[in-house]
């Protein structure tokens, strides 16, 4: 069964299923529809939880043997799988498949991956999610309803704001749902509770950090090598989250080799642009981006994303800075 992210807590709130897929590229909402059912298997009594991350060298036969293994402190225990890749392969789709014909009972799945392309959404795992369970795909909020998203996000932490300023906040994020929640939180930090003002929102965009996550993502596809690097290394000493700025970096890489690979089947680049859901203000920096390497190379430099991933988890050797400082230096046209 599919619903949209607007009503899980109403079907929360009628009780849970057994398993739920979030699919999506949007990591706030995930993270808020993930912590949404989190919460409500805890009131329904669910103590235990368990974490799996299957990447590639991930032994499926774990996800069962979990399922059905008797717990010594509570009878009701939650599976996180995370699928970073979004393909379980021929051994995730033959244990899913089985998972969700013979459902262990007091379990509940909750399984996230990235998004799903339309061949994905057909594939064989995905139908039994489907039938089995709850399917919830969190889509991206339209640049034409994002001052509305802001709006009512801000309502939720009792702060309102004019139009003009929260247009301010939606031209900021340019999107992105997690930096706009970011500036919602900080404008309550700063000011409380109540009324804002155009001149109020404006200074707190304003004092944003010098060198910011969104900045770093547009010197790296205007092949600013330079300026990538100083804005690398002034991220990291600032204490931003290396997760954010991968999260970021990975995010633009999944749009161009979305872009690259329709434009390799032959669909012009404004088609494959508009396809992919680019804002018109960003299109030429993304198209000029898409030209600097093949489909196939910029496949494998999404594939980096991965492994560092891993690094910023403890599950892969090396330092994830560097790993990250040679990501973006490598969207902004070097190879390392």
């Amino acid at each position: 069964m599919q619903i949209k992210f607007e009503q899980l807590q109403s079907h929360l709130s009628r009780g849970l299923a057994p398993i739920y897929f979030l699919s999506g590229d949007e990591p706030l909402l995930q993270q808020e529809a993930a912590d949404a059912i989190r919460a409500a298997a805890r009131k329904a009594g669910y103590e235990e939880r368990e974490i799996f991350h299957a990447d590639n060298s991930f032994d499926w036969n774990e996800l069962m043997q979990e399922a059905c293994a008797m717990s010594l402190f509570s009878q009701l225990k939650i599976l996180d799988l995370r699928i970073p890749s979004g393909k379980p392969g021929k051994a995730g789709t033959a244990a899913l498949k089985e998972y969700c014909e013979n459902i262990p009972q007091d379990n509940l799945l909750i399984i996230q991956c990235g998004k799903l392309d339309g061949g994905a959404k057909k594939s064989a795992w995905v139908k039994a999610l489907d039938e089995a369970g709850v399917v919830v795909y969190l889509w991206p909020v339209e640049r034409q309803r994002l001052p509305g998203w802001i709006d009512n996000r801000m309502r939720s932490r009792n702060i309102t704001a004019p139009r003009e300023a929260i247009q301010i906040i939606a031209d900021r994020v340019e999107g992105n749902l997690l930096a706009a929640a970011q500036e919602i939180e900080k404008l309550v930090l700063l000011y409380g509770e109540g009324s804002l003002t155009v001149e109020q929102v404006n200074t707190s965009v304003a004092d944003s950090a010098r060198f910011d996550v969104f900045g770093l993502v547009d010197a790296a596809l205007q092949g600013n090598v330079r300026r990538v690097e100083r804005m690398m290394f002034g991220l990291e000493t600032e204490g931003v989250e290396a997760i954010l700025v991968l999260w970021a970096l990975a995010r633009e890489i999944r749009t161009i080799v979305q872009v690259a690979t329709e434009m390799q089947n032959g669909r012009p680049l404004g088609a494959a642009l508009d396809n992919a859901r680019v804002w018109s203000n960003r299109k030429q920096i993304v198209g000029n981006a898409v030209k600097k390497y093949p489909p196939k190379q910029w496949s494998e430099i999404l594939q980096k994303c991965s492994d560092i991933d891993l690094t910023i988890k403890g599950q892969s050797d090396g330092k994830a800075w560097h790993k990250l400082h040679e990501l973006g230096v490598a969207m902004a046209g070097v190879s390392i």
